[in-house]
C-alpha cells in the first residue's frame, strides 16, 4: 500500500488536473461543445476517484491516530 504522503501527493495531482480541465471546459464551451463535454467526463471520473482516495487517506489517517 502507497504512504500517506504519496498518497496525499496524488490527491493533489488529481485535484490539480480537475481544476485544469473545468477551465479548459469553460472555455472551449461555446466553440467545441463535443470537447468540452468530453472534458467534463474525464473530469468526472478524477473526481470520482478523488473522492475513494480521500477516503482512503481518512481512514489512514484514522487508524494511525
Amino acid at each position: 500500500m502507497p504512504s500517506l504522503a504519496h498518497m496525499n501527493g496524488s490527491l493533489h495531482i488529481h485535484n490539480f488536473y480537475i481544476g485544469k480541465l473545468k477551465a479548459k471546459q469553460e472555455q472551449l464551451f461555446g466553440r467545441d461543445p463535443e470537447l468540452a463535454m468530453l472534458l467534463d467526463n474525464v473530469a468526472d471520473i478524477l473526481s470520482e476517484h478523488a473522492v475513494a482516495l480521500a477516503e482512503d487517506i481518512a481512514d489512514m489517517e484514522d487508524n494511525e491516530g
